[in-house]
């Protein structure tokens, strides 16, 4: 009996399977993104320094504030406005005025108004309070004008974030440094790569097993004309999956002197 010719199906399959290489070039991509992860304080020092690159005694910008789904309920009641709407357009206005000193506005085209202050580290609302507006301004005020590393890191930690712990993810298209454990649910506070700039914070309401809806504040586009890169353009606040707050910077002015007062 003659022996049968080698059989050249291994070689087929090596030949149509051209997705081998290209996964270990992505496996190798992604050890190599994983081997420039910085250290959860360098990456804040860096941020902290980013920030104080952008000198300015002052900051107000105005725009447009829209409330959705529970936050329509919430803003409309304060705000005497109908509340069984998908969303409400107001006008808001945002003063930062570091170090440690912010206000958050919105006021209805009839007058009316409240106000979220963010000021020492200390909570104040003028009128009844929106919580969406309220976690806004002190986000805002705590990510925008922390003077060191040690302050934000102590802020970080006291909404239950690990800053020590760093990984690598992506948001609106952009690398971003994950400071927090990375498991899904957990806290954490998200750094454009590229510039130090904060990008998104999310951490659960209260403390202990008790704690109520996770928080979600997302911060995008440092480079419009209205506010550059000392605040986002655009700031949105989702609590427990559901969106309730976006505003849009629509101007900026470093030249106001906000009185001590609106703080």
């Amino acid at each position: 009996m003659s022996t049968p010719p080698p059989t050249t199906v291994p070689l087929r399959r090596r030949a149509r399977a051209p997705w081998r290489p290209a996964l270990l070039l992505g496996a190798l991509v992604a050890l190599s993104a994983g081997a420039y992860v910085l250290p959860g304080g360098s990456i804040m020092r860096r941020m902290v320094a980013a920030r104080e690159a952008q000198t300015f005694a002052s900051l107000k910008a105005d725009g447009s504030l829209r409330f959705y789904g529970p936050g329509v309920r919430e803003a409309g009641a304060a705000l005497g406005l109908p509340t069984d709407k998908p969303d409400l357009e107001v006008d808001g206005t945002v003063y930062i005025r570091p170090p440690g000193r912010c206000r958050f506005e919105a006021k209805t085209r009839a007058g009316g108004a409240v106000a979220s202050v963010f000021s020492a580290g200390r909570k104040r609302v003028e009128g009844p309070d929106i919580p969406s507006l309220s976690e806004a301004v002190r986000e805002l005020c705590a990510l925008l004008t922390a003077r060191s590393r040690d302050e934000l890191e102590a802020h970080l930690t006291s909404l239950g974030i690990e800053p020590r712990t760093t990984s690598l993810a992506r948001f609106g298209g952009e690398v971003v440094y994950v400071l927090g454990a990375p498991a899904e649910g957990q806290p954490q506070f998200w750094i454009y790569k590229d510039t130090f700039r904060p990008a998104r914070l999310k951490h659960k309401e209260g403390k202990g097993e008790g704690k109520g809806p996770e928080w979600d504040v997302r911060l995008q586009d440092y480079t419009s004309s209205a506010t550059g890169e000392m605040m986002p353009r655009t700031v949105e606040v989702w609590r427990g999956g559901e969106r309730l707050l976006r505003f849009t910077a629509l101007t900026g002015d470093t030249r106001t002197k906000p009185a001590d007062s609106l703080f």
